[in-house]
């Protein structure tokens, strides 16, 4: 569904396990870090919201988007999490850049669901302008890291 038609911050609140037993693992790139500190903020304070402790959500940076990869495989090897989350913000530009750095993104988190044992959430925004991510990270979209933390409760359960 496209996200102007779905806010991504709302959610049928009784259908969200509790998550005061998990383990969250962020990982969160510093580049547009405007935007990926409200995802960030977002994520824990629905973590939080659900049960789960502050000492259970262990956030990691990294410098870009690309190295998010890297990152959660890293937390999947060596962090004893019941799932990772990504969180990055790609802003399209003048240069095939943006292409490169979103499939594969998108490629390597994938691959890693398909070979880890515990759920890794994609929450790469990849926009056309700034105001695109703006309106998806606490804007008139919601917040996509509210979507991502829900979407890690609920996987960790499965």
């Amino acid at each position: 569904m496209a996200t102007a038609q779905h806010n991504l911050s709302e959610y049928d609140f009784s259908s969200i396990p509790d998550a005061s037993n998990m383990c969250f693992g962020i990982v969160v790139a510093e580049w547009n870090q405007d935007i990926t500190g409200a995802l960030l903020d977002g994520a824990v304070k629905t973590l939080e919201k659900h049960g789960a402790l502050p000492e259970n959500i262990h956030v990691k940076t990294v410098p870009g988007s690309f190295e998010l990869v890297y990152g959660a495989h890293q937390m999947v090897l060596h962090g004893g999490y019941d799932a990772v989350i990504i969180l990055g913000s790609v802003i399209r530009g003048e240069t095939p850049h943006f292409d490169y750095i979103c499939q594969g993104v998108t490629y390597g988190i994938a691959r890693l669901n398909t070979i880890s044992e515990i759920p890794i959430i994609y929450g790469l925004l990849t926009t056309n302008d700034k105001q695109q991510a703006l309106d998806r990270c606490g804007g008139k979209y919601g917040n996509k890291g509210d979507e991502c933390a829900i979407d890690a409760i609920k996987m960790a359960k499965f």
